[in-house]
């Protein structure tokens, strides 16, 4: 069973139906003037490589939520660069870009991202129905942020929180002697990778893997992880309860 949001085209009026997937089939086949709700997403980048660590891992997302049928809409990518590649897939993919130039930004970083919920809520991205997923965010986004999108906005980070948080993650795990590290899908909170955790990959650290090879393997499972908590998230499978979360 799942939560499906549907609304009438004749009338406007939106509610939820919690069925199976061929029942909702059924239910929108016998009423034409029915139809499904795709929650919109927004993708923000904050270091111009639009979602994770290379333009490519952006697009690979990108087709993992489209063919798992995962019911978003992508409505808008959000860039501090211009000339950011992942910009151009975007465009290629037939989703809104928005640039908010970080460089010449004259202000703080309370009053930068109003700039991005502003841009957010223009797209329909809202805190009730919206998902925000961040990409090559490298800061700690404002409280006010957080607050008004609590349990709305998701990061992807490539270890095992909460061992090795922040950067060069594969290196630390590597520099400590792990003998396993992953990738971590989360919820963001006010701190720096500290938010209550949705799913999490296993990574067997091998004696010759080197940083390279390590990040190669755990960006496959970033592939396979970021666009199934998306899903979770969007069929209304988990309940946050303090730190924990509940999936199902």
């Amino acid at each position: 069973m799942s939560v499906y949001t549907l609304q009438d085209s004749d009338t406007g009026e939106e509610w939820e139906e919690n069925c199976k997937f061929d029942e909702l089939a059924q239910l929108l086949e016998n009423n034409p003037s029915y139809r499904r709700v795709w929650k919109p997403v927004g993708f923000v980048s904050i270091h111009g490589s639009v979602m994770s660590r290379t333009d490519g891992d952006f697009r690979d997302h990108l087709k993992s939520i489209k063919k798992k049928k995962i019911p978003i809409n992508p409505a808008v990518v959000i860039s501090n660069k211009s000339d950011a590649k992942g910009l151009r897939i975007a465009k290629k993919m037939g989703i809104s870009v928005e640039v908010i130039e970080s460089k010449s930004f004259k202000g703080n970083r309370t009053e930068y991202d109003k700039k991005i919920m502003n841009v957010l809520s223009d797209y329909g991205v809202t805190p009730k129905n919206g998902i925000v997923c961040l990409a090559g965010f490298m800061r700690i986004i404002s409280s006010g942020f957080v607050k008004k999108y609590k349990n709305r906005i998701i990061n992807i980070h490539p270890a095992l929180l909460p061992a090795f948080p922040g950067l060069n993650s594969q290196k630390q795990a590597l520099d400590y002697g792990a003998k396993y590290t992953g990738c971590t899908v989360h919820f963001v909170d006010a701190g720096m990778d500290t938010g209550p955790v949705i799913i999490q990959s296993v990574v067997e650290i091998k004696e010759k893997d080197t940083e390279k090879s390590l990040s190669k393997k755990i960006l496959k499972e970033e592939h396979r992880i970021y666009p199934e908590a998306i899903n979770l998230i969007a069929r209304k499978k988990i309940k946050v309860s303090g730190r924990k979360t509940h999936i199902s």
